[in-house]
C-alpha cells in the first residue's frame, strides 16, 4: 500500500511539509509506503477548461508536471492533501492542482474511486476550515473515502517549525495518521485487487 502526499505550499519543507511528515510517520510505522510531492518544485498551471482530457485519463498538457503527478496518484491507494493558508483558503498552487484534477476525474469517472484521502492545513490564524473544506470537497466529489480525526486537521504556526509547538494540533495530526493507516489496512483486507 502507498499514500502520496501533496504539499501545496510555495515554501518547500515548511510547516505544511512538517504536518504531512507527521502523518507519514504513522503510516510508515504501519507498513504503508509514502511519497511526498512538493508543488513548489512544479509550475502547475490552472485548468484551461478545454475538456480534451475526456476519455484519456489525464490532462493533455504534460509540460508543467501535473500529468506526471496525477498518474502517480491514480496508481496509489491513498492521497494526503496539504496546504498552507495564505488568504483564507488553499494556496494558489493547490487550487490549480485541484482544478486540473477535478476536470480530469469529472471527464474520466472512477479514476480516484475508493482511494483513501485526508487533508491537512498549516494555519497562522484564520481560513483553516475553508482550506480543509476545499480539499475535502475535491475528494468527496471524486468518490474517495475521507479519513477524519478528533478535531479539524489544521495546525497553527507562522514560522517554519512553529506547528510543532501546537500540541493539540499535532496530537490530532498523529491520530489522523493512525486512522488513515487503519482504514487502508481494513480496505486492503476486504476489497479485491
Amino acid at each position: 500500500m502507498k499514500v502520496i502526499g501533496i504539499n501545496g505550499s510555495s515554501r518547500k519543507d515548511g510547516n505544511t511539509a512538517i504536518i504531512i511528515g507527521k502523518v507519514f510517520d504513522k503510516l510508515t510505522n504501519e507498513g504503508i509506503e509514502t511519497e511526498l510531492i512538493q508543488l513548489a518544485d512544479y509550475d502547475i498551471q490552472p485548468c484551461r477548461g478545454c475538456f480534451a482530457c475526456k476519455g484519456r485519463g489525464n490532462c493533455v498538457f504534460p509540460n508543467d508536471g501535473f500529468s506526471e503527478i496525477f498518474s502517480r496518484i491514480v496508481n496509489t491507494d491513498g492521497l494526503l492533501l496539504g496546504s498552507p493558508v495564505y488568504s483564507a483558503d488553499v494556496s494558489a498552487k493547490m487550487k490549480a492542482f485541484l482544478e486540473r484534477g477535478g476536470v480530469v476525474v469529472a471527464t474520466n469517472p472512477g479514476l480516484l474511486r475508493h482511494k483513501v484521502g485526508a487533508s491537512v492545513a498549516a494555519v497562522r490564524r484564520g481560513g483553516g476550515m475553508t482550506a480543509i473544506d476545499t480539499m475535502n470537497h475535491f475528494m468527496l466529489n471524486k468518490e474517495m473515502i475521507i479519513v477524519g480525526s478528533t478535531y479539524w486537521n489544521m495546525v497553527y504556526g507562522k514560522n517554519i517549525g512553529d506547528v510543532l509547538n501546537d500540541d493539540e494540533g499535532m496530537a490530532n495530526i498523529m491520530n489522523l495518521g493512525h486512522n488513515m493507516a487503519w482504514l487502508l489496512h481494513k480496505l486492503n483486507d476486504i476489497l479485491p485487487e
